[in-house]
């Protein structure tokens, strides 16, 4: 069916006439940097960690990096650093890069070029930074680029009905709706795409404000989108869909919720590093300012704080859907923050790095919590077929919340995940005191009644560490982590071996870099509990 409505599109493509002008030009709200601009004018093209040389050619005649470069350079989004010099050169720059995609890509819908996202946010970035492209163009390239304009346009509409839910669908609903208003249309028109963006909100973002995806950066993602929709609404004094701003202030408290002490976001579920002028100026539009919450129960997320100290725990079962793709086996694993500094994080997920490392990052293993038998709490498939889908995931996880008389902030909490296959139940309860200088940490596999099993179950309960931290091993039983700052923490394990071990960390802003973690390994058929404690030092 899909290939069927190209088809057709193909079919009708010469007939569709271009607008005249362009209504408005979307505010980009993602930050620009002059050094982009400067590479990009002297022909170098550093996008997702790989640069390509073109010596003044066309990066579009030269066989791409890799398909991360292919993705961000044909999605455009790298347009913005242009908007840095406001000179005629720079935008001469721009425009012969957008005419030689036009004169290579536009009549050929195929290949990474026309996939449905990159068309979705080539049409936002085009949109948004028409002005830089189109400044003192002649008329001839005016008229192509707005042909072709609009024929993306028309072709994410006929492509809506066959892309999967998820982010890729929410953009793809902002971009028809971003043209609707910056685009001359009717009425219909704005009121369809308004309707179908309403949609999104209902089906995508939950009660709590978070994505369905689990993953607590794709809520930004859209923020950087919508915010600038929004205000393109107002401004031109259209109708707002109904859910535009109930959807935005919803989803507010959820971006909070996931924020580090150091300004980042927690790493559950596909969340890589976020930059810092990213968030802030997504916050700075943040009406509904206040308190995190204490918990995300629709996300199934839990958070503890005290004093400076802030803990942030998945609760939840991993998402169904098309989320099954991305979704990663983190239940029960945490991050803990101090000052300004994060302490404990899981791996996180890398944003250009190859397929295997990127499932690598979904293990359980690459986040904070216990893992048996080298085994996943959610196990995935094998198939290409299924893209690596998780098709055994934990089914239940039990949470439940103590605060005591003395202010300590406590959750309990298991998973069923270990249970088919070993018959064990993972329990791990977490413990925060009101001046956030002593966390409290128990682990217990309980051994399901009657259950026997072919194999020895070995445990090890892994505690990802921030590279920027440095590990010092006290003991046999305790190691101290130290903070660029000084800030120090003491983490202890009594009765228990501690080691110090090398680590991958996937989402560090420059990319796959080394760190460290700490490992407590034990034998079921010994113990099967353990308790560690980290307990703040300067």
């Amino acid at each position: 069916m899909r290939r069927v409505a190209l088809l057709r599109l193909k079919l009708i493509r010469h007939s569709i006439k271009p607008p005249e002008r362009l209504i408005v030009a979307p505010t980009d709200l993602r930050g620009i940097d002059s050094h982009v601009a400067d590479e990009i004018l002297n022909g170098r093209f550093l996008l997702a960690g790989r640069m390509l040389e073109t010596n003044g050619k066309s990066p579009f005649t030269f066989t791409l990096p890799s398909r991360p470069f292919a993705t961000r350079l044909h999605s455009f989004g790298w347009l913005r650093h242009m908007r840095a010099h406001k000179t005629e050169r720079s935008a001469a720059a721009a425009r012969a890069i957008v005419d030689s995609w036009l004169s290579i890509h536009a009549g050929r819908m195929e290949g990474i070029a026309w996939e449905t996202d990159v068309t979705a946010q080539r049409v936002i970035a085009w949109l948004s930074h028409s002005p830089v492209v189109l400044q003192n163009a002649d008329r001839g390239f005016y008229r192509r680029f707005m042909k072709s304009l609009a024929f993306q346009v028309r072709f994410l509409h006929r492509m809506a009905p066959y892309t999967l839910g998820g982010l890729e669908l929410f953009r793809l609903r902002i971009a028809l709706a971003m043209a609707s208003v910056a685009m001359p249309a009717r009425a219909s028109t704005l009121r369809r795409a308004a309707q179908a963006l309403d949609r999104q909100f209902d089906s995508q973002i939950l009660p709590d404000g978070g994505h369905i995806s689990r993953n607590p950066r794709i809520g930004l993602e859209l923020l950087l989108d919508l915010l600038p929709l929004r205000q393109t609404y107002v401004n031109l004094g259209h109708d707002l869909p109904q859910k535009l701003i109930s959807g935005i202030d919803r989803m507010y408290p959820a971006l909070r919720f996931f924020r580090h002490q150091d300004g980042d976001l927690a790493l559950f579920n596909g969340a890589t590093s976020t930059l810092a002028n990213e968030l802030m100026s997504v916050l700075r539009y943040d009406e509904t300012a206040g308190q995190p919450f204490k918990a995300l129960p629709q996300s199934r997320y839990q958070r503890l704080s005290g004093g400076k100290t802030v803990i942030i725990a998945d609760t939840g079962t991993p998402p169904s859907g098309g989320a099954v793709r991305t979704a990663h086996a983190g239940s029960l694993s945490f991050e803990m923050s101090s000052g300004r500094h994060r302490f404990i994080v899981n791996s996180g997920s890398p944003k250009f790095a190859g397929h295997r490392y990127v499932q690598m990052a979904r293990t359980t293993a690459a986040h904070s919590t216990v893992i048996l038998n080298d085994t996943s709490s959610s196990r995935f498939s094998h198939s290409p077929f299924l893209d690596h889908a998780i098709t055994e995931p934990v089914k239940t996880v039990t949470v439940e919340r103590l605060e005591t008389e003395d202010g300590r902030d406590s959750i309990k909490l298991s998973h069923d995940g270990y249970l088919r296959p070993f018959g064990v139940l993972h329990e791990r309860e977490l413990t925060l005191n009101a001046a956030g200088s002593m966390v409290t940490g128990h682990d217990r596999l309980i051994l399901r009644e009657g259950y026997e099993s072919d194999e020895s179950l070995k445990a090890v309960a892994r505690f990802h560490i921030h590279p920027s931290i440095v590990l010092q091993q006290s003991d046999g039983e305790s190691v101290l982590l130290t903070a660029p700052d000084g800030e120090s923490w003491l983490f202890s394990a009594p009765g228990n071996e501690v080691l110090i071990s090398e680590d991958i960390f996937f989402a560090d802003s420059s990319g796959i870099c080394g760190s460290d973690q700490i490992e407590i390994d034990f034998d079921l058929a010994e113990k099967t509990e353990i308790r560690w404690f980290l307990s703040r030092r300067a």
